[in-house]
């Protein structure tokens, strides 16, 4: 049985499941509450499997693994952990507890909706409404990077599936119908099933390529592997770095990403929306340890094989440090009855991975219309209208992501850059602040929030005049120095919130008093 076949059947299965996940999470979905929140009783093994889902895409084990195990070798493992300490097991310690209880008290179902409430602003909510609509569909488009090239690897024949597409397209629509049909019927209680499904299948998958890759020939085991990468020159001409975990080379290209990566999931409202749908304070302290080793399997593991990709390739493919993986894993597995098999479950990995983090982000985007945008101007508005409008706009976000993932709408590539970074910076200090500070207020958290945007801007533009002046060109190189920019957004935001409250006009004791009481009210 060749790798297409084997890659089949698993796929079938697979897109079996997810259909029927969403077919009897129906029940569970059909208030807004429900659809949007699970009716906030979402057990800890789901909600931890939903954070850790929703956070590692295909993108990590295509585009990071293999870039930044090509250029630091064994070192790139330092991203993965901090994945796990900051972005997954500190994010739970810090934030959990505190965002469950004043979105109860508050009565809010997303983090514009939070910012409103919170900071009796609802020129806050709008304003972050429209954030995630421009910034998070993009992101949403560029989940599917890495996915088209590996499946394209596997399924030669794919694109005579559907004439006139390409094996990539192919796998994008895949990813984008099976995410559309269990959202839109389920809502969060679906993700957050399929999500533990998908967070198990990228357990067992990361778990075997490690030990399939330690195995190989190329490799020799982890011992002589890490000796055969010290023999290799690095890009800065020095050898005895890629095998190395504390190369200085290891912190001068990995601390943007690192920051960007892991203190980012502090202010990503689609991460934070676990803490508001989990059922109690019992459940948090569990889904705080699951969600930590999970993102430490997934992230080291992803870093890890990605380190050894110079033992396997000469040099970087035609596709760039994305084409690293694929080809790499491709060789090396192609020729055997269990390599296949684990190809086919590196397919179904890399689906997983992608439709959990898309369901999760179009859950987002839609609420930001339909929630924060239309129940501002409309505040009577019509709850079973609301409810089959958030539907509806959650299969149009899961079009929009796919036709952006394949057009070469030049503005929209860009923006999947600074995504991550504009979303994380303009909300990290007002939540942050707002969750764990009364006194923070709302000239502080209008000046966190546009403090961030214009550190992007700014950069941009300095990063734009360097490299040729304020032309495209230019702009498509200052992007790739996004995840910089990001980072310096986030760290802006943090230290302006506190600053500007501290001059500022307090918040008046109602709202304070509504925010921060009524724990008991809530807690396990």
């Amino acid at each position: 049985m060749d790798t297409q076949t084997i890659a089949l059947i698993f796929l079938a299965a697979f897109a079996v499941m997810m259909v029927a996940i969403g077919v009897l999470s129906t029940r569970q979905s059909k208030s807004l509450d429900g659809f949007v929140l699970g009716g906030r009783n979402v057990g800890a093994w789901m909600s931890a499997f939903a954070f850790g889902t929703s956070y590692f895409s295909a993108v990590i084990f295509v585009g990071y693994a293999g870039t930044f195990g090509w250029r630091v070798g064994i070192g790139g493992i330092w991203v993965g952990i901090a994945n796990g300490l900051i972005g997954a097991l500190l994010a739970w310690a810090l934030l959990a507890k505190p965002t469950r209880r004043m979105t109860h008290n508050l009565d809010t179902r997303t983090m514009p909706e939070f910012f409103e409430k919170r900071y009796g602003a609802k020129g806050l909510k709008f304003v972050a409404a429209l954030i995630i609509f421009i910034f998070l569909v993009p992101y949403a488009a560029s989940v599917y990077k890495g996915l088209g090239m590996f499946f394209g690897e596997v399924f030669t024949g794919a694109g005579s599936w559907f004439p006139g597409m390409s094996a990539a397209t192919v796998c994008m629509l895949i990813v984008a119908v099976l995410t559309g049909v269990y959202l839109v019927l389920g809502g969060y209680i679906a993700v957050a099933w399929t999500d533990f499904v998908q967070g198990l299948i990228m357990i067992g998958g990361a778990i075997a390529l490690m030990f399939a890759v330690v195995t190989r020939p190329e490799v020799g085991g982890l011992a002589a592997g890490l000796k055969k990468l010290g023999e290799f020159t690095d890009e800065f001409g020095k050898t005895g770095q890629l095998n190395n975990l504390f190369s200085g080379n290891v912190i001068t290209i990995l601390l943007p990403v690192i920051l960007l990566t892991s203190i980012g999931t502090f202010g990503l409202p689609h991460m934070v929306h676990k803490f508001y749908a989990i059922r109690d304070d019992k459940a948090i302290k569990r889904a705080a340890v699951i969600s930590t080793v999970f993102s430490l399997i997934i992230g080291c593991g992803a870093y890890f094989t990605g380190a050894f990709s110079r033992l396997f390739l000469e040099e970087i493919p035609e596709g760039g440090y994305d084409a690293i993986m694929p080809t790499m894993l491709m060789g090396a597995f192609s020729g055997s009855g269990a390599g296949k098999v684990l190809l086919a479950l590196l397919i179904l990995l890399l689906l997983s991975a992608s439709m959990s983090t898309l369901s999760s982000l179009v859950l987002s985007s839609s609420t930001a219309v339909t929630v924060d945008f239309i129940q501002t101007v409309k505040p009577d508005f019509d709850k079973k209208v609301q409810m089959l409008l958030t539907r509806l706009f959650c299969l149009v976000f899961v079009a929009l992501s796919f036709v952006f993932a394949n057009s070469n709408i030049t503005i929209i590539v860009s923006l999947m850059s600074f995504s991550w970074g504009v979303v994380a910076g303009c909300f990290i200090g007002p939540f942050l602040w707002g969750l764990l500070w009364k006194g923070a207020t709302k000239a502080g958290a209008w000046a966190g929030m546009a403090g961030a945007f214009l550190t992007v801007v700014v950069m941009t533009l300095v990063s734009m005049f360097q490299h040729g002046g304020f032309t495209y060109a230019a702009f498509q190189t200052a992007s790739r120095n996004a995840p910089t920019f990001g980072a310096a957004a986030m760290v802006v935001s943090i230290v302006i919130v506190p600053l500007v409250s501290l001059i500022t006009k307090k918040l008046s004791k109602d709202i304070i008093d509504r925010a921060f009481g009524g724990a008991a009210d809530v807690a396990a």
